[in-house]
């Protein structure tokens, strides 16, 4: 797996030293959710022997290329890591300290190659992320916001909703969120069914979750389709017209994952013909998005502004490990997740 990639080989004492005659050391820090949530992780932060500079992320390759050069940490969410922006930072960068576990924003091949250390928090925000489809799947079915803001609005327009119970999910991705999701999904009366290349047998036994070893299969089978899986080459525009055709009429789909994953324009003409009757995402193909974009405003959408996994619980556990990931590096301590270990 790619956080034992780093098997804790000590990396040297005293890293949080500048080269700078001995001067404080600089960390960059750009995750808006860390430093917006009060929690213990301010102290944490507040606490290494370092100056902290603040930016609000996340940030693109041209203002991460603008900041590097004179940075000796950094703390990122989703901002640019091109290969570009590491050789800008070096030789002054010692590592990246990822908050969140989506990497697909840092150019890993890079990383390794140019011997960038990244760290970042797997097994933290599963049950917010997992809470948050949820949510999107019981408000699509219940057309929630159009009922809540027809209310508040003076309206008092009463839409008919369906019930999830007795409906079919297919999981496309089951680690760490999408079983949080399938244990949610049993206890509302639905039945679960899930495609992984990773099969944990144990856990589909004990929650009656069926395998289907063909995506194309479990696309068309189920009546909500929620998508847990990294964003690759591979996966990348895997919901396209192609895909959407072959689905169930009225299909939903939620998307707490990557907005790469769909093709914004087959997504957003399938929600106009009703060949998609929902789609409930926490996340796009640009963030922020342009006021055009056209899932914003598109026919029974659900956009949240990538809030899946900010809870006051998960952001202390999140912003913790990162933290404390960058702080172990500083003493010369394994930290406790690597996609790319040091040395």
């Amino acid at each position: 797996g790619i956080n034992a990639e780093y098997m804790g080989q000590e990396t040297g004492k005293n890293q949080h030293r500048s080269s700078q005659e001995g001067g404080m050391a600089k960390l960059l820090v750009t995750t808006t959710s860390l430093q917006d949530t009060p929690g213990p992780h301010q102290e944490a932060l507040n606490s290494l022997p370092v100056t902290i500079l603040r930016e609000r992320g996340p940030l693109p390759e041209s203002k991460m290329l603008e900041l590097m050069g004179d940075i000796d940490y950094l703390i990122c969410g989703d901002d640019h890591i091109t290969r570009a922006v590491i050789q800008k930072a070096q030789p002054k960068l010692k590592c990246i300290s990822k908050y969140g576990i989506g990497l697909d924003k840092i150019d890993l091949d890079a990383c390794k190659e140019l011997k960038m250390p990244v760290f970042f928090t797997p097994g933290v925000n599963h049950t917010t992320v997992a809470e948050h489809a949820m949510l999107l799947m019981l408000a699509l079915h219940r057309n929630f916001v159009v009922a809540a803001n027809s209310a508040r609005d003076g309206k008092w327009k009463k839409e008919t909703g369906h019930e999830v119970a007795g409906k079919t999910l297919g999981v496309i991705g089951v680690g760490r969120i999408g079983k949080e999701l399938v244990k949610r999904a049993n206890a509302f009366g639905m039945t679960c069914y899930g495609y992984d290349h990773y099969w944990d047998e144990t856990f589909a036994k004990e929650h009656n979750l069926t395998r289907i070893v063909e995506l194309p299969e479990i696309l068309s089978k189920v009546d909500v389709i929620s998508l847990h899986t990294n964003l690759t080459p591979e996966t990348r525009d895997m919901i396209n017209h192609d895909v959407v055709a072959k689905m169930k009429d009225g299909v939903i789909i939620l998307n707490t994952a990557r907005g790469e994953l769909v093709e914004t324009e087959a997504v957003a003409k399938a929600l106009e013909s009703g060949k998609i009757g929902g789609y409930g995402a926490d996340v796009l193909d640009e963030e922020p998005p342009r006021p055009d974009h056209p899932l914003l405003k598109a026919k029974n959408s659900i956009i949240t502004p990538h809030i899946g996994s900010r809870t006051h619980e998960s952001v202390a556990r999140q912003a913790g490990m990162c933290i404390e990931n960058l702080r172990l590096f500083m003493e010369g301590k394994p930290p406790k997740a690597a996609a790319v270990g040091p040395g």
